[in-house]
């Protein structure tokens, strides 16, 4: 285990999701990477890596392990997102194929390539960072040059002087396909494990992370198996709320693949802690409420349902106790 001076594992600290910032001199703007998150520790001994349920990763992503050659000679720990591209973009769909293989062979791992985005870095040859401003703790990124190119690379930020900036930076993602952007106060300090209003993502287009309570079968091409699923999120009581269901944006193999996993988790009754409709009770097939994922929507609607959702794929990085209405 990593001698330092910060508890290890770090629990990574997490944004609000929010609007741009007026006051954008104050702000640094990245964009929002759509991956997984992976906090991790380099020293002479060698790299560790854990997700955000502190779950170790190292071996998931073999490709962490170039952190011990660019950071030769000093310890650190570092924070950032691991990422599959697809034609020059962010790709969650791909990474679905790595995120979930514990020990990828050599065939997956030339396939889906991933890449490991950092944004910061926690600590530093024995000293910890987490009361040091965001602005400073980026300069000290940036001096440790990491590549540009390959498995492991540290974007640069931007340092929004007007609007002009933030408009152009905007309209960027937007031409180019991409989530959004992460907007952070230059004085910031880093908190583990918290989710604070310095740390903003400003998206796109509205995500939501679920709990998958059940699905219904499938008819057509899908009978035998998963038509849709029934999905919920937590109140700020603890609840868990059914928020509606979800049918589309899966492949045949997402399907399979999600049926395997919810067979052994089948109970006799609803999770959820409200009346489901009747609609949505027909037939369906409750599960205990431990799979995660995300879906994109277009709105809520009055009675607490989501919209229009298009399933994105399983977060085995989330637990189901922090799906809260966003």
């Amino acid at each position: 285990m990593p001698s330092l001076t910060i508890p290890w594992p770090v629990p990574p600290m997490t944004a609000v999701t929010g609007d741009l910032p007026e006051d954008a001199d104050r702000w640094g703007l990245e964009l929002k990477w759509d991956g997984v998150r992976v906090i991790a520790s380099v020293t002479d001994t060698g790299v560790r890596a854990v997700g955000r349920r502190a779950a170790e990763v190292t071996g998931r992503y073999p490709e962490l392990g170039g952190l011990a050659d660019l950071v030769q000679g000093r310890d650190a720990v570092l924070d950032g997102e691991i990422v599959a591209f697809e034609e020059g973009r962010p790709s969650f769909e791909r990474l679905q194929r790595r995120m979930h293989v514990a020990r990828p062979d050599p065939r997956l791992i030339r396939e889906v390539p991933v890449r490991y985005v950092v944004f910061d870095v926690l600590h530093l040859d024995g000293r910890s960072l987490l009361n040091t401003p965001y602005a400073r703790r980026r300069a000290l990124l940036d001096g440790l040059e990491l590549a540009a190119t390959g498995p492991v690379e540290a974007p640069p930020y931007l340092h929004a002087a007007d609007a002009g900036q933030v408009k152009e930076l905007v309209a960027y993602t937007w031409d180019e396909g991409l989530e959004g952007i992460v907007a952070k106060r230059l004085d910031s300090p880093y908190r583990p494990g918290r989710r604070v209003d310095f740390w903003r993502k400003v998206k796109n287009f509205p995500t939501q992370e679920v709990v998958v309570c059940g699905w219904k079968p499938g008819r057509g091409r899908r009978e035998g198996g998963v038509g849709s699923l029934l999905l919920g999120v937590h109140d700020g009581k603890g609840r868990l709320r059914f928020a509606g269901h979800v049918g589309t944006g899966f492949t045949d193999r997402a399907l399979d693949e999600m049926y395997e996993l919810l067979w052994p988790l089948r109970r006799p009754t609803s999770p959820f802690d409200d009346p489901v409709p009747r609609e949505h009770t027909r037939d369906a097939q409750w599960v205990e409420p431990r799979l995660v994922g995300e879906v994109a929507y277009s709105m809520w609607t009055r009675d607490g349902r989501l919209r229009a959702p298009s399933w994105r794929g399983l977060r085995d990085d989330k637990d189901p106790l922090e799906v809260v209405h966003e």
